[in-house]
């Protein structure tokens, strides 16, 4: 379980912003907070895994904070999430240690496909070592897969005969919004298609490394395919 520190100076948007989180599966509010000493004080109780920070604040902005955590050497990751779109506000959020950055307004949407994308990243680095295409991934690399939301993206070069964009995003979203590894049974009931067809695309996308595939073993002494998130 990821757990999550809420941070907003509105009182409204930060009770919404907390439910959106709740919603998430894998991720849960484990604060609120809604000034800069309230982050500092819930962050030295501990317990923290990300923040969603507001960038402007009583006390102190979105990314003086997130320099002085990183001063402090506290081992958690900040998604910013503000209404400020303008470029040098996105280069000190980068160069303070931001992680991601959300403008408002948003929806649940908007945030899960941002967890989504964290937990992956997670995922990631908690394995044994990385391989330079998953490292151009996690650095954002120029020459690397493109991503949006931190998800690489396919070339539409890519697809194999009969398949459509939208049938792979849709399968994507499936298997990485789900709380646990998932059959092709269960992903083409969520996705309104065949068995068969989800067995079609996530083949491929095991193929091209856009899921994982770990095998079942029962007493029928046929594997059962379980397909997760990368």
């Amino acid at each position: 379980m990821i757990d999550v520190l809420v941070v907003d100076d509105d009182f409204y948007v930060a009770r919404i912003n907390a439910h959106y989180v709740s919603q998430v599966p894998g991720f849960r509010v484990a604060g609120v907070a809604h000034s800069a000493a309230g982050v500092l004080a819930a962050v030295e109780r501990g317990g923290i895994d990300l923040i969603l920070l507001d960038q402007h604040l009583p006390g102190g902005s979105g990314c003086a904070l997130t320099r002085q955590l990183r001063e402090q050497g506290r081992d958690l990751d900040v998604i910013m999430v503000t209404a400020d779109r303008r470029p040098a506000s996105v280069r000190e959020a980068r160069r303070a240690g931001v992680l991601q950055y959300l403008l408002k307004p948003f929806g649940l949407p908007e945030l899960r496909d941002k967890l989504a994308a964290y937990a992956r990243l997670r995922r990631a680095l908690a394995g044994p070592e990385l391989g330079q295409a998953e490292l151009d991934r996690v650095f954002g690399a120029p020459g690397g897969a493109p991503e949006a939301d931190g998800q690489p993206q396919l070339p539409k070069a890519q697809l194999p005969k009969g398949f459509t964009e939208r049938t792979v995003e849709l399968i994507r979203r499936i298997v990485d919004r789900a709380q646990g590894p998932v059959t092709a049974q269960e992903v083409s009931e969520q996705a309104g298609i065949s068995r068969s067809t989800a067995q079609r695309y996530l083949k491929f996308l095991e193929r091209t490394r856009l899921v994982s595939l770990t095998l079942r073993y029962g007493s029928s002494g046929r594997p059962e395919h379980l397909y997760s998130g990368v």
